[in-house]
């Protein structure tokens, strides 16, 4: 989902910026975000959300199924 979105991004410094340093240097850095982006989202999940972000209906009712009844609302809510 990153990718993409840097890549236009640097398209649109590009076209406003001459110096390739700037853009190099601007590139960098959203690569960086990129990368701590991805990870808190891989390491800082719960299992509803890692099921949510592989966009798998299998796996969200695999979490889902493990919370009791009376908290499975709750879980799908909680977001940490």
């Amino acid at each position: 989902l990153f990718g993409p979105f840097v890549t236009a991004c640097v398209q649109v410094v590009q076209s406003l910026a001459k110096d390739e340093a700037a853009e190099e240097a601007f590139r960098w850095s959203l690569n960086l975000v990129t990368r701590i982006l991805t990870r808190v989202i891989n390491e800082g999940s719960t299992v509803v959300m890692k099921a949510i972000n592989a966009n798998s209906d299998r796996q969200l009712r695999r979490a889902v199924a493990c919370a009791p009844r009376g908290a499975r609302a709750m879980w799908m809510l909680n977001v940490q």
